[in-house]
């Protein structure tokens, strides 16, 4: 009995010791953490070789950071980090990481909830260790968002020119139709990926809930200039 009542007072001291953390009583729950990773599809996949805004997140685990192949856009300061990935150090990146990282271009502020990072953590590790059973559960909500083949697009979203006139750029689609923007509400973006668009027919994409702001996408930086004719 004396025993156990030291072995009960050692356990309640060492708790309250600023620095250190008790190991948690349950893993997390990788059910869970598909659908808190919808909060990260938007930016991250969890296919090989697929990058978008951030690095595909397949196989990460016990990856160093900041050298996934393919992925081109590493801050410096995460190229240098020493972080290797693993349940802590992906809760600490979680938390915060810009503290994580200070320095890097993340622009997800954390989640301060810490059983939602051990879900996700533990979400993350099956899917980083090539266990993609979890991934399409909870009706897919883990995937990321499927991109379009800009290859495959209706006449009204292929761009046969485009005229700008003092503050307004009007676009001619496929289908005849010309449709103005004022100038900061069209955006001009590239993809050289292989479902891009088709060099010659950049894409027009929407943008905006009302209708008054689009993406022209080309398959090549060189196709913008030559595509905008200024003329009133």
């Amino acid at each position: 009995m004396e025993m156990k009542r030291s072995l009960a007072i050692f356990a309640v001291v060492v708790a309250g010791i600023p620095g250190l953390k008790a190991s948690p009583a349950t893993a997390g729950d990788p059910e869970a953490g598909a659908r808190a990773f919808r909060a990260c599809a938007a930016c991250h996949s969890l296919e090989p070789g697929r990058h978008l805004t951030g690095p595909s997140l397949a196989g990460l685990w016990h990856k160093k950071a900041g050298t996934v192949e393919g992925f081109r856009r590493y801050s410096p300061a995460m190229k240098a980090s020493s972080l290797t990935w693993n349940e802590s150090t992906l809760n600490d990146w979680l938390a915060d990481p810009k503290r994580a990282v200070p320095g890097n271009r993340m622009t997800f502020p954390g989640i301060r909830d810490p059983k939602a990072r051990e879900d996700l953590v533990a979400f993350l590790k099956e899917a980083g260790t090539g266990n993609a059973q979890r991934q399409t559960r909870q009706g897919g909500m883990a995937q990321s968002p499927a991109l379009s083949n800009l290859k495959e697009l209706s006449a009204s979203q292929q761009v046969t020119a485009i005229r700008y006139c003092q503050d307004t750029y009007y676009v001619i689609n496929a289908s005849g139709e010309t449709i103005p923007f004022w100038e900061l509400n069209l955006r001009f973006k590239t993809d050289s990926t292989d479902t891009g668009p088709m060099k010659g027919t950049p894409a027009l994409m929407p943008a905006g809930m009302m209708g008054d702001r689009a993406s022209v996408i080309f398959a090549d930086p060189a196709e913008i200039s030559a595509s905008i004719e200024r003329r009133c």
